[in-house]
């Protein structure tokens, strides 16, 4: 049943490439997790699925620890310095560095570790106050401090549109994303590659990718409404 929603994903994914001429295979399909029980991550992996996002680092950490498949994790919630130690060992790309402090907190566990760590820039693109992520026109500087970092590695950027009923609305918005993302790549800056867009959900990951997403993070169109322990 969730890989078949999984499916059903992917099939309107690869249609909106379609339609706007891009290829399907560029586009990486993120299960977004979060607050699922790990059943439901192995029904997945057992057919392959490799990519999960999770927001909380515990509960990545320990999904880490109990899965028998392999898979890639993406921390993509914000992530606190304090909690980066937990996850470095087990996350494949962190979607929502928004800080040179926080990437300098990245930069020395990935040291001690000996791993360099791939992660991408959040963006607020829309401006929202209850939204983290940095402004776009500060993106780019944020971008050239951290290059120079040896153990940390900028992929991307990565935003988090406004919730709206009908994608379309946003679509000015990843427009805007895949034009800055275009900018700081033509600057060619060493140790940035600027390769990854991660945007688009649920409610918009089809308008996302007609506007460029190399990568979209869906949950409940795969597993289902969250329940919210309180």
């Amino acid at each position: 049943m969730i890989y078949d929603r999984y499916m059903a994903v992917r099939k309107a994914i690869d249609e909106a490439a379609k339609e706007v001429g891009r290829d399907p295979a560029e586009i990486t399909l993120i299960a977004v997790s979060k607050t699922k029980p790990l059943s439901d991550m192995e029904e997945l992996a057992e057919h392959g699925v490799m990519d999960f996002g999770e927001n909380y680092p515990q509960e990545l950490r320990q999904k880490a620890l109990e899965l028998t498949h392999p898979v890639r994790l993406h921390a993509i919630g914000h992530l606190q310095t304090n909690k980066v130690r937990m996850i470095l060992p087990h996350t494949s790309l962190i979607h929502s560095v928004d800080s040179l402090h926080l990437a300098e907190t990245i930069e020395k566990e990935a040291a001690r570790i000996g791993k360099v760590q791939d992660i991408l820039i959040e963006v607020n693109a829309a401006g929202e106050e209850t939204k983290f992520g940095l402004a776009p026109e500060n993106t780019e500087e944020l971008v050239r401090s951290i290059a120079p970092l040896q153990h940390v590695r900028i992929k991307g950027l990565m935003t988090i549109a406004p919730f709206v009923e009908n994608g379309e609305e946003n679509r000015p918005v990843f427009s805007d994303m895949h034009e800055l993302l275009l900018d700081i790549k033509s600057k060619n800056i060493d140790n940035v590659d600027m390769e990854i867009l991660s945007m688009g959900m649920t409610h918009d990951f089809r308008t996302a990718v007609q506007e460029g997403a190399t990568m979209v993070r869906v949950g409940t169109a795969i597993f289902g409404e969250r329940i919210y322990h309180q």
